[in-house]
């Protein structure tokens, strides 16, 4: 009998256990995605703030579309997941934005880890998708 009852603690314990290294990994993954996400909206508002002369948007993100990631990153992928321009930059101003997305490599429920970070000339907002 005590037998039976330590084989179904030891079970019950390595269940719990397996279950807390899969959050953790979810929850790892999860801030270096948004870390990433939050060096690219830093890099995004330096190309807004660059003379187009110098390469930059020359106070615009128009010029950060669907396929112009690597304007801001020479690899778009890396160990915590793919990163692309979701909205493409719209004019000029207080309100110009672009929005990026991240795409982590960890699971939730059968989905990946996400989420996007809404990049305005003085400041970024990040969401969580997942």
């Amino acid at each position: 009998m005590l037998i039976v009852l330590g084989v179904i603690v030891v079970s019950v314990a390595v269940a719990i256990g397996i279950s807390m290294f899969s959050d953790s990994s979810v929850s790892t993954n999860r801030d270096a995605v948004i870390s990433d996400l939050v060096n690219l909206a830093g890099r995004a508002q330096q190309f807004y703030h660059r003379p187009a002369s110098m390469g930059g948007g020359g106070y615009s993100f128009d010029l950060l579309t669907a396929g112009s990631i690597s304007l801001l990153t020479a690899n778009a992928t890396n160990a915590n997941g793919s990163y692309f321009i979701e909205t493409p930059g719209s004019g000029s101003g207080p309100n110009a934005v672009v929005v990026i997305k991240g795409v982590g490599t960890e699971t939730i429920a059968g989905l990946p880890v996400a989420a996007h970070v809404f990049v305005y000339p003085d400041r970024d907002s990040v969401a969580m998708l997942n």
